[in-house]
């Protein structure tokens, strides 16, 4: 079988050029393409000089319709109006669409469901292994202990990040929602500023850190009387999240229209 096309949307940025790196070192597949937004200074480049990794022969354009309809791939780490588009395109071209962008509303996730009637869409807040085995962990110690442990989840990113919670944490706050059978839209705190009163039994709170120049860090707390079960993952290179998208892409070829997760790439 001939190495898997895959196109990198949003080539100049600093996920863009890890995904780029990540197709090039992985074998089976080969970078294919570029995209960026219109008037970005990278457009017109070769997208392998951009990355680092030698001229591959195609440079970095706007023209995404272009490239969706060349390619058996896009890896797709961009922000949720982009995303949107890009689920379309995917769609009309019957390719895989690997997601990481965060930060989406639910009109968006509407958009992308019915996108994956047509294309083979991976979507995930976080595509490390190591994260994903940390929502099952989670799910699983929510269904074991009862409401009297209360949930908390902290994260911290990198100065730069622009939503909150991270989409990982909202991952968690599912996975957790999940063990305990009730709706994360029922029971999420996301602030607590002020007069707050007693903190109401079964919530699932968020806290959101920012700063310096961290990848990305989460711990799930289950804080019970006299004790606290504490589920922690460090995230110190961006590499991980990109390798993951690769892996995702990889599996979805041949798999045909749906919306698919890391859990199930990873057969978890």
């Amino acid at each position: 079988m001939a190495d898997m096309r895959i196109a990198v949307m949003g080539a100049g940025g600093r996920m863009g050029r890890e995904l780029l790196r990540a197709v090039h070192a992985t074998s089976g597949c080969v970078v294919a393409g570029g995209v960026e937004r219109a008037g970005a200074a990278v457009l017109g480049q070769d997208v392998g000089l951009v990355a680092g990794i030698g001229e591959v022969g195609h440079r970095i354009t706007d023209d995404a319709l272009e490239v969706c309809a060349k390619v058996d791939a896009i890896l797709d780490f961009t922000s949720p109006a982009a995303t949107v588009e890009f689920a379309g395109l995917a769609a009309n071209a019957r390719i895989v669409h690997v997601i990481g962008t965060t930060g989406l509303s639910r009109e968006d996730e509407a958009a992308i469901e019915a996108a994956a009637r047509h294309a083979t869409i991976v979507k995930a807040g976080n595509m490390s292994l190591g994260v994903n085995l940390l929502v099952a962990l989670t799910r699983k110690v929510a269904e074991a202990l009862d409401a009297d442990f209360d949930i908390e989840i902290v994260e911290m990113h990198h100065r730069h990040k622009v939503d909150a919670p991270s989409g990982t944490a909202l991952m968690l706050g599912r996975a957790a929602a999940e063990g305990r059978k009730v709706s994360l839209d029922d029971v999420a705190v996301r602030a607590r500023d002020g007069h707050t009163g007693e903190r109401r039994r079964g919530d699932i709170g968020f806290q959101s850190l920012r700063g310096g120049s961290v990848v990305g860090d989460h711990t799930v707390m289950f804080a019970g009387e006299g004790e606290r079960i504490e589920l922690t993952h460090l995230a110190s290179d961006r590499g991980i999240f990109a390798r993951g998208a690769v892996k995702a892409a990889l599996w979805g070829r041949g798999r045909g229209p749906g919306l698919f997760s890391m859990s199930n790439v990873l057969g978890l």
